[in-house]
Parts: structure tokens; C-alpha cells; sequence
């Protein structure tokens, strides 16, 4: 990392520090913290603020299991955020997903428009493309748009929406200060 982790466990200097740590301890637990922690952790508002949004796009939304890995790990592969990548890719399997679905997954050069009688669904199509359009031009063309509302509610959109933009933040994050180790 281009600083250095704070230590496990970061010495607190306020009460309000020590809650902070807490909670974020308490989203880990039982593993403990990982590299992403112990960077943020150099701000304590930055950690709490990062720790309850990620920890509500991840274990709070109404998104399957797969339909979330599928956006976090397709902007990891797009931004080349590999310790996100290592982190997320085995959900995909979790998920349901087999090697050749993950393979696509992970190829930035795949067109999912012609993809459909491959091991990916339609409706998971639909929302690769509609990462990779949030991701690599930020707008997103209606035709995309439109595939995600067919196939996903207006709470699930609301929920991919955000699960794309959070993630890109991610990436950027563990990218910059090379998070992990995984980008230098």
C-alpha cells in the first residue's frame, strides 16, 4: 500500500473513535479487518461514513447474491481493482455461477449483446451492461436503461444503481493507495 496500514487494532483516542471501531469490527467479525479497514482507518469519520453504506449496499439491499457480485466484480475487472476482484469473484461461484460464467465475467473485451445462449441469464446481461455503461461513460443509454427495468423492479434499479456507483468508489480507492498490494 502507498501508506501504511494502521495497525490491528487502531489505537483510538476519543470515545467516539472507539464506537467507530467497534462497528466496523463488528461488520467483520468474526475475520477480523481487512487491508480496506486498516487504510480507511486513518480517518475515523471516513471509515464510519464508508462502513455503513458499504455495509448497506452489501448486506441490506434486495439484491440476490449473484446480481450483486455480478456489478461489484465487472467494475473491478473494468477499473483493475484486483483486491476487489479476489474478494468478490468467489461470491459469483456462491452465487450460482459456474467457471465459464465467471470467465466472461472477468473479459472486458465481451460484448454481452449477442451473449444470450451462453451461461449468463438474461437478466444478468442486462445488468453487465448496464455496469459497464455506468462504469466506463457514466451515462447510461436508454436501451440499457430499459433492459434493466424489464427484468428488475424499481427498488432493485434504485439498488443496482447504487451498488455500481458505490463500487466504482471502491475500486477507486483500493486502486489509488493500492489496497492489497494487487495494483503496483
Amino acid at each position: 500500500m502507498r501508506l501504511p496500514y494502521v495497525p490491528e487494532p487502531p489505537p483510538t483516542n476519543t470515545s467516539d473513535e472507539a464506537d467507530i471501531l467497534a462497528r466496523v469490527q463488528a461488520r467483520r467479525a468474526p475475520n477480523g479487518l481487512l487491508p480496506l479497514d486498516r487504510a480507511l482507518l486513518h480517518s475515523f469519520p471516513v471509515a464510519d461514513g464508508w462502513n455503513s453504506f458499504i455495509g448497506a449496499i452489501r448486506t441490506r439491499t434486495s439484491l440476490s447474491t449473484v446480481i450483486r457480485e455480478l456489478v461489484i466484480c465487472r467494475v473491478a475487472v473494468i477499473n483493475e481493482a484486483w483486491f476487489e476482484w479476489d474478494q468478490h469473484s468467489p461470491l459469483l461461484r456462491d452465487g450460482g455461477l459456474n467457471d465459464e460464467a465467471v470467465r466472461l465475467v472477468r473479459d472486458t473485451q465481451v460484448d454481452f449483446t449477442g451473449n444470450v445462449d451462453g451461461p449468463l441469464s438474461r437478466d444478468q446481461i442486462a445488468v453487465l451492461k448496464y455496469t459497464d455503461a455506468m462504469t466506463k461513460t457514466v451515462a447510461v443509454p436508454d436501451e440499457v436503461f430499459q433492459d434493466v427495468k424489464n427484468y428488475f423492479n424499481e427498488r432493485e434499479v434504485v439498488e443496482i444503481t447504487a451498488t455500481v456507483a458505490a463500487y466504482n468508489c471502491v475500486s477507486r480507492f483500493l486502486v489509488a493507495l493500492d489496497v492489497g498490494e494487487k495494483n503496483h
